[in-house]
């Protein structure tokens, strides 16, 4: 019994001391910022005993004390941090700071689609780099592939989306609606878009059916993100068609992107039938600027200074045209010229106010100006000849015999000025499972024009049209107007997911309500949105959209044009009405995997059932609304989109479309002039078997003609069809330096890649009708010469990413 006792004593004597040595460690774990660290690991060296952070950062660790304790606090993302204890004892709090490594990461494939669980699709555009496009690699050439979009003008960077017109569609940068120049008439004018590709972090679009937070229009919206970079990177791009320069840097707390882009359609213009001087010249500026001196505040700023310059003397011009029995040839000698300037200047500054990871308050104010300037006296002789087919006689066919001879004039002097003022208070708040989103806005605009446009025809003899009082010019048109207005707008609106036992829900619901002191009128526009991943098959989403959507008149809708001894004089209509739409749209997803690799088909059926429409007519990219509320219609079709590596580890889409567009106006059903029954495209991008340093992108375009009839007409004379668009672009590209993934050491280490490319464009050298001329023979008959859009031609050009 003595001896049991003395052992027992002994081990009391022990583990009594070792019991009273017990430590616990807490504190909170966060980043440079402050930042709590979620899931960060905590343990101690050469042990198993550890633990990991809770959502706000805090850890706990209970453990035995020694002579030497050495805690390790690791993450990944972060530099690994040790802390070396000497004999602790009790309650000890240490606050740890893990720094963000300072090495990049290599570029990492995701196999997996994102789900689209609402009515805008986000849209990858690291394709559009290396991608061929005549436009000079703007973000809406990847936008016009999209299924439901179309474009018809190589030269353009406007798009058609499912039977609405060009100014239909909604362009938002970080939050800020941005406009584009109102006196455009042809791609040839265009310039550059507004949004910089170099600039760009993500884009999301929608073509129908979308949130209440975006504004009044009937067809789509485009929401731009601009970049925030968190280390130095910059970008050089030169070719045939133009340079640009992009320079980004910044941390944790603050980011500036620059970028610097001039491009020049000359050597594309080139290739029309009409030759002579051309000397466009297009440039801008663009600057975001984020910073964030805490958690709370965060304070952004985007400018944009943009001039395009468009100065062209034609000389000669020969396009033939026909068929294959009846052949002519339309020659015109030119004298004259034509001078355009457009320039604006955009500003938007925001600040935010994070009173949580889940609630924020943004106030944004912006300022948009452009001064347009719209000249041209060009005169021109022409003669129209009817060929000889079958050339058995040589001199008609070098010459032919001339059915039509004539002059025509155009005069115009345009002015144009515009400023619009925005100021917004929006919130973002995250309660449960409801993200909430409410928004106020008060816009100010002022527009004045001085517009005067004429045009003299004098054909086989005669002047057209031909009066017994003289003669009379076929067109002439004269705008004298000063407007300012306000518009006033809020919304409201609700994200809401919850499961059933039939799935996965997504319920998005919200109302907007819009005023305009011009017309005093009040629009209330409800919108809905449901979504279903289905619990017996995942790979399956489900997606059903309602609303009602508003185009409220900017300007040149409700410019109404009345004839007074045979001159359109333009005056305001203070009776104008919103367009209206309902969308009704049904759509799905089906996400599968052919031959190991993943691909994703998506189907949407869609009908807009439209009132109070403005009808127009469409010369090229120029829109002239009717000014007056007088027609009903509907758009109605189907979307289909096939997205997924086609070629292992490369992205390709194939899209399809069909689709039907009419108008009632004075009680007779027409097309509208959008009324594009089919478009296919295609993106397809490879590389040479065996080798990634050869890639190729390839994009073609198959499209439905357009209705037209003869210019300054009614739309009851548009009853004939341009051609089938039909377009192949192609580009090889070939990796010269390559360290996106590799230290880098030695010769270029500060550069990420350099691209060497060389694109065909309109690789079929298709003949594509871009709008036509009307001239009279001797018989009195009329003909539609076709203007043809640019013919093949070849580009080169160099990518460098720091």
């Amino acid at each position: 019994m003595k001896y049991r006792l003395s052992i027992i004593y002994l081990l009391l004597l022990f583990t009594l001391p070792v019991l009273a040595q017990q430590v616990k460690i807490g504190g909170v774990i966060s980043d440079e910022n402050g930042d709590p660290i979620e899931l960060a690991t905590v343990r101690i060296e050469g042990t198993a005993t550890g633990t990991v952070s809770n959502l706000k950062g805090k850890y706990s660790l209970k453990f035995s004390s020694r002579d030497t304790v050495t805690l390790i606090y690791s993450m990944i993302g972060y530099n690994t941090r040790k802390r070396v204890l000497v004999r602790p004892q009790g309650n000890i709090n240490i606050n740890m700071t893990l720094p963000v490594l300072d090495y990049e990461l290599g570029e990492v494939t995701i196999t997996e689609n994102r789900r689209q669980t609402g009515t805008v699709q986000q849209i990858d555009i690291k394709a559009n780099k290396l991608m061929p496009d005549a436009s000079g690699g703007n973000i809406e050439s990847i936008i016009a592939t999209q299924a439901g979009v179309s474009s018809n003008n190589e030269l353009s960077s406007q798009y058609n989306v499912r039977g609405g017109s060009f100014d239909e569609n909604m362009v938002y940068v970080n939050g800020t609606e941005v406009y584009r120049p109102l006196l455009i008439r042809s791609g040839q004018q265009e310039g550059l878009s507004f949004i910089n590709p170099d600039m760009v972090e993500s884009v999301g679009f929608s073509s129908g059916g979308y949130e209440a937070r975006y504004g009044d229009k009937m067809s789509s919206v485009l929401d731009i993100t601009y970049k925030k970079p968190e280390r130095f990177e910059a970008t050089g791009a030169f070719s045939l068609l133009g340079v640009s320069a992009y320079l980004g840097f910044g941390n944790k707390k603050f980011s500036w992107i620059n970028s610097v882009r001039y491009k020049s359609n000359r050597y594309l213009l080139g290739t029309l039938d009409t030759k002579g001087e051309y000397d466009p010249q297009f440039t801008d500026y663009q600057t975001f600027l984020n910073w964030r001196p805490n958690k709370r505040w965060e304070f952004g700023f985007i400018g944009n200074i943009s001039e395009n310059k468009y100065i062209f003397q034609p000389e000669d011009r020969t396009t033939r045209f026909g068929t294959l029995s009846e052949v002519r040839e339309f020659k015109v000698y030119f004298d004259g010229q034509e001078r355009d300037l457009f320039r604006t200047f955009f500003g938007a500054g925001s600040a935010t106010y994070h009173f949580n990871d889940h609630n924020s308050l943004t106030f944004q104010a912006a300022a948009f100006h452009t001064k347009e300037q719209e000249t041209y006296d060009i005169t021109g002789q022409y003669w129209l000849n009817e060929l000889d087919p079958s050339g058995e006689d040589e001199e008609a066919e070098d010459t032919g015999e001339t059915i039509g001879v004539g002059t025509y004039m155009e005069h115009a002097r345009n002015y144009l000025n515009a400023d619009v003022q925005s100021y917004s208070l929006t919130g973002k708040h995250q309660v449960k499972r409801h993200a909430i989103q409410w928004g106020l806005e008060l816009k100010k605009e002022r527009i004045k024009d001085k517009l005067r446009e004429w045009e003299l025809r004098d054909s086989a003899g005669y002047s057209l049209p031909q009066v017994p009082d003289g003669p009379e010019l076929i067109y002439s048109m004269s705008s004298k107007n000063d407007i300012s207005s306000s518009r006033m707008s809020l919304y409201a609106q609700d994200s809401y997911k919850f499961k059933t036992n039939a799935g996965l829900f997504t319920l998005t619901a919200g109302l907007r309500g819009s005023y305009w002191s011009w017309n005093k009128e009040f629009i209330v526009s409800p919108r809905a949105s449901l979504a279903l991943i289905p619990a017996f098959n995942e790979q399956f989403t489900f997606r059903a959209a309602a609303g009602v959507y508003y185009q409220a008149p900017f300007y040149k809708e409700f410019r109404d044009t009345t004839m007074v001894d045979g001159m359109a004089t333009v005056s305001l209509n203070k009776d104008i009405k919103s367009q209206r739409s309902i969308h009704f749209v049904v759509g799905s997803d089906f996400n599968f995997r052919a031959v190991g690799r993943p691909f994703k088909f998506t189907a949407e059926v869609y009908y807009k059932a439209l009132s109070n429409l403005i009808p127009y007519n469409i010369d090229n990219v120029r829109i002239s609304y009717y000014g007056r509320n007088m027609a009903n219609g509907y758009a109605m079709g189907l979307d289909m989109k096939l997205f997924g590596e086609f070629v292992p580890g490369t992205d390709s889409w194939l899209t399809f479309s069909v689709m039907k567009t009419e108008e009632k106006i004075n009680g007779k059903w027409l097309p509208r002039p959008t009324d594009q029954r089919y478009n296919l495209s295609l993106y397809f991008t490879d590389y040479f078997p065996g080798s990634k340093k050869w890639k190729m992108n390839l994009k073609g375009t198959l499209a439905g003609g357009f209705p037209f009839g003869p210019p300054h007409s009614g739309r009851e004379e548009a009853v004939f069809r341009t051609p089938a668009y039909k377009r192949v672009d192609i580009g090889m590209s070939r990796v010269i330096i390559d360290n996106t993934d590799k230290h880098r050491t030695g010769f270029g280490r500060n550069i990420r890649s350099i691209w060497l490319g060389l694109d065909v464009f309109n690789l079929l050298n298709i003949s594509n009708v871009n709008s036509y001329y009307w001239v009279t023979d001797v018989y009195n008959n009329q003909f539609a010469v076709p203007n043809y859009l640019t013919s093949r031609q070849i580009n080169v050009r160099l990518l460098i990413d720091f």
